[in-house]
């Protein structure tokens, strides 16, 4: 938006002239009347109030013909008539008009134009305040205890070499909050960084024979040049990337810490292995049996690795959930359900012929003497001592590599099998001997890998013992009721009497569970416990691109932890294999270093962390980025942390949001933070789909953000992904939507462009003065400020802020074109109140009409939000609802303040109303003030 006196001419504009000229336009009669159509104009003293018809006089403006004068043209003008209506097509707006003798006496209207084009022109606007923003450092941002804080984040991107729409719409939701917060006075810090270490990177490199630190810095660059585009407010002074030396420094120094705390330990365990990406995962990413990121069938193989003992925290990260009011409930619901906490006992069963004892975690120790057979994983560690030279043995050997051979997504939907082994073991309680058996259904990751079954109380035991003639035992027998073991169908499960059940015989078996513990804990045959789902946190990837693992292996001095003055452990300049995975193991001159202790030779750890151990700390280094001699400055992370507002997909609930929490307590344990949660609230967007599916390049559904800012600006984008849907549910993408969010910025535009020489100048606004349209007007916009107010601090429903903002831009597009005379201050306040209202939104536009049409010197994102006035709400009518017997009959609208009489005998005097009463007695007439008028006839 261009300043005062300052235009492109018509022709200008029509060959794309960029620079601005000056000049005068003078307004001369025309043969020809236009009835006053293109009669926008000011009075001839310049202008106490803008009229949508000429000034008393000037008839001459009517179809009045415009040229340039002033000396001599600009350079490629034609001095040339046009009607004002011309005038407006082609982007001016006159802003001043002064009446001048002319030629022959007839009079010469001459005008000022002011280059205030009416054409919204992102792609000149955008670039030019993000340079400001840029050079301006708008939002840098420092420790200021005098301030609030508001430490508002959003989960960082892989950087994968291009945002998609879902990048688009996480970052535009946490944007407005921030712009929100730092308008409400608060020191914001709104971070950005790159979640950098992973497999696409290397796989990519290997495709392409280049480092992956290459590919991945030429992604970075790439996308935070298309942040930048789409204008968030980030301090990018504070911006980090896992894959950095000076990052991973810290997330080695942390492991260290972690190791030092007996909670990063190395051992054997049957892992998840992955063959497309020739590396282990954690239990949490596989996902149905399947690799969360190449979708390959996970296999189950015994190996060495690194583990994080997260289980000694299970407690803890179960209990403080109740802490996280500002979380999702599906959230917290989804950790305790991965956390997975169950009270039992661990019950000991006997081998018999081997001194090898199973030991079973049950629920339920109040069924033990229905125990009629054991189930064992395939995965078991005694299987094979079990089946060591018995008729039974190829046969089960047979099964166990059947089921260890099918994936572990169809080995959960198979058809329950398994096989005798032929052993037995005996049952503690009783003395019984039960048959052991391999099931496909038992897990060895869950529990303890072996299952004591009791058909009679559990339909998945029922089933198997039905399948394979298995008998069934009745210990608990239903209140006045009796089961036959016989005929049963279904297992019971529900409480009842404990039978058959040698001493506890007669005992409710609610209160037999304790009871039972304590008998087998009396007699050293079991002990309470409670058991996880939650499995210690697999750390170790058999791949280059992550965060070397700082061990070093000596013959002589065993392991030994890499010293902190040595951290650093930098990777190799490049692995690009393009047979197959790399990994460090791969590089000779990584591996062979010198002991720390010693002096000696020895070898380095060749396996590096999961990249969840990078993404669970980064929120901390924000706070002090730069900090040379720790993680993290204690100082700043005791200002800023911890996080208040984290936003980010759901589907990181039990592995990023988990691990981040456990990190943070076992920093909280170390004394190293004050804290112990790391996010005080958290929103989990939906996701952005086209044509009902999750976007996706394999799906061929993809929106290319830079198109949709090429086309329509990055205002545009960020509107129409924050108006499309409510923040919390998926959002169908659609381009008729896009065109709509511009056309209402266009209209935004276009108001202020034509009210930009009136409110200029203006001064406040004074109610008193107001006629019933004006009050009618001022109520609107207060109304709307109450309700975006409230829709972004109150519900997070920014969509609903945009539905008020274009009411209210309707309603003053109304005013304009109907009120006789526009008030200048009433213009101003609608305009200045609608541009603070759409800085969150749409941060480009709101800046230029700050500046160009409301003539304000500092950024719009540094003013106060504006208050609601009070009075301004106070309607002096308003609508109520008549009813009679609770049906709508007819709406009246009344005086706010009338009472409950005047509202019963304007409501029973409506001649709608009129009609239901005839021939009825009015037993009575309830009355709401200001809502409704119900009349009970019969």
């Amino acid at each position: 938006m261009k300043g005062s006196s300052t235009t492109l001419s018509p022709v200008q504009r029509a060959a794309g002239a960029g620079k601005a000229v000056r000049g005068r336009w003078e307004l001369a009669p025309e043969p020809e009347d236009r009835d006053g159509a293109d009669g926008a104009g000011v009075d001839s003293s310049g202008g106490a109030r803008y009229r949508t018809s000429p000034p008393p006089g000037s008839a001459a403006i009517h179809g009045g013909g415009i040229e340039v004068g002033g000396g001599r043209p600009p350079s490629g003008v034609v001095p040339r008539k046009v009607s004002l209506s011309s005038l407006h097509d082609e982007g001016f707006f006159l802003s001043r008009l002064v009446e001048r003798p002319g030629r022959g006496g007839a009079p010469l209207w001459q005008g000022e134009v002011r280059a205030v084009e009416t054409e919204y022109r992102p792609h000149v606007i955008e670039p030019k305040w993000q340079e400001v923003w840029r050079t301006t450092h708008l939002y840098r941002v420092v420790e200021d205890p005098a301030r609030p804080k508001y430490y508002n984040l959003e989960m960082f991107p892989y950087p994968s070499g291009d945002l998609h729409m879902g990048h688009v719409r996480n970052y535009s939701l946490g944007d407005v909050m921030s712009r929100y917060y730092r308008m409400r006075g608060y020191n914001v810090l709104h971070p950005m960084g790159w979640d950098a270490f992973g497999l696409p990177a290397e796989n990519a490199a290997i495709q392409r024979g280049v480092p992956a630190a290459q590919w991945t810095w030429s992604n970075i660059e790439r996308m935070r040049g298309q942040l930048q585009r789409l204008g968030f407010s980030y301090d990018w002074d504070r911006e980090v990337a896992t894959c950095a030396p000076d990052y991973y420094k810290w997330t080695q120094w942390l492991f260290l810490l972690l190791y030092k705390r007996g909670l990063a330990y190395r051992g054997k365990a049957l892992v998840n292995w992955c063959p497309g990406c020739q590396t282990v995962l954690a239990n949490e990413q596989v996902e149905g049996g399947q690799c969360w990121r190449c979708h390959s069938e996970v296999e189950k193989q015994e190996r060495e690795q690194w583990f994080f003992r997260i289980t000694a925290y299970a407690d803890r990260l179960l209990e403080d959930l109740k802490l996280l009011d500002g979380w999702p409930e599906r959230v917290k619901a989804m950790q305790a359900n991965w956390i997975g906490r169950s009270e039992g006992a661990e019950v000991d069963f006997r081998v018999e012929g081997l001194d090898e004892t199973i030991t079973v975690f049950t629920t339920r120790p109040d069924t033990l003497w229905g125990v009629t057979y054991m189930v064992l994983a395939p995965e078991h560690r005694l299987v094979e001592r079990l089946i060591e030279g018995r008729p039974e043995a190829e046969t089960v050997r047979a099964f166990v590599q059947k089921v260890k051979a099918t994936p572990a997504r169809e080995r959960e939907q198979m058809e329950k099998e398994g096989v005798p082994t032929g052993a037995f073991c005996i049952n503690p309680v009783n003395g019984e001997r039960v048959p052991i058996w391999v099931g496909n259904y038992v897990l060895s990751e869950y529990g303890t890998g072996a299952v004591m079954a009791v058909p009679a109380h559990d339909q998945r035991d029922l089933e198997f013992a039905r399948k394979y003639g298995l008998p069934v035992k009745v210990v608990i027998q239903p209140p006045g009721g009796s089961l036959d073991e016989a005929t049963m169908t279904e297992a019971y499960v529900d409480p009842g009497i404990m039978v058959h059940s040698g001493p506890f015989d007669g005992t409710p078996s609610q209160e037999g569970i304790q009871r039972v513990i304590a008998y087998l804990e009396e007699r050293g045959l079991g002990r309470k416990a409670v058991n996880y789902r939650l499995r210690d946190w697999l750390i170790s990837r058999q791949r280059y691109w992550g965060a070397p693992i700082p061990i070093i292996y000596c013959d002589r001095c065993g392991m030994v932890p890499v010293p902190e003055e040595d951290l650093p452990v930098l990777l190799p300049a490049s692995l690009t294999d393009k047979t197959g995975g790399t990994s460090l193991a791969d590089a000779p001159d990584f591996v062979a270093t010198t002991c720390p202790q010693c002096g000696g030779p020895a070898r380095r750890e060749t396996d590096t962390m999961d990249t969840f151990m990078c993404s669970s700390w980064y929120f901390l280094r924000f706070a002090s980025p730069h900090e040379e001699s720790a993680p993290f400055n204690r100082e700043a992370v005791d200002y800023w942390l911890p996080v208040d507002r984290y936003t980010g997909g759901i589907e990181h609930a039990v592995m990023h949001l988990l691990y981040s929490r456990f990190f943070t307590k076992v920093l909280y344990d170390a004394g190293l933070v004050s804290f112990q949660e790391p996010f005080t609230r958290l929103f989990t967007q939906g996701m952005v789909t086209l044509g009902g599916a999750a976007m996706s390049k394999s799906r061929g559904n993809i929106v290319d953000p830079d198109e949709i800012v090429n086309t329509y600006g990055a205002d545009t984008a960020r509107l129409f992904i924050l108006f499309a849907a409510p923040p919390e549910n998926d959002l169908e993408w659609s381009e008729a939507g896009v065109e709509g969010a511009h056309r209402f910025l266009q209209r935004v535009w276009r108001l202020a462009a034509e009210w930009a020489p009136l409110v200029k100048g203006a001064g406040p606004v004074n109610p008193t003065e107001f006629g019933k349209e004006e009050r009618d007007v001022y109520r609107t916009i207060h109304e709307t400020l109450q309700k975006v107010t409230g829709d972004i601090e109150d519900r997070f429903s920014l969509n609903t802020s945009i539905s008020a903002m274009m009411t209210l831009v309707n309603r003053l597009y109304q005013y304009k074109e109907e009120a006789e005379a526009v008030r200048p201050e009433l213009a101003r306040e609608g305009l200045e109140k609608l541009v603070l209202m759409l800085a969150p939104f749409a941060p480009h536009l709101a800046e230029e009409l700050w500046h160009e049409a409301l003539g304000h010197q500092e950024s719009v994102h540094l003013a106060a939000w504006p208050e609601v006035d009070p009075d301004a709400l106070q309607r002096e009518e308003v609508e109520v609802v008549v009813q009679v017997n609770g049906k709508l009959r007819d709406r009246m609208l009344v005086p706010a303040a009338a009472d409950e009489a005047a509202l019963r005998e304007q409501a029973l005097a409506l001649p709608k109303i009129q009609p239901f009463l005839e021939g009825k007695e009015v037993v009575r007439v309830v009355v709401v003030p200001g809502r409704l008028v119900n009349v009970v006839v019969k």
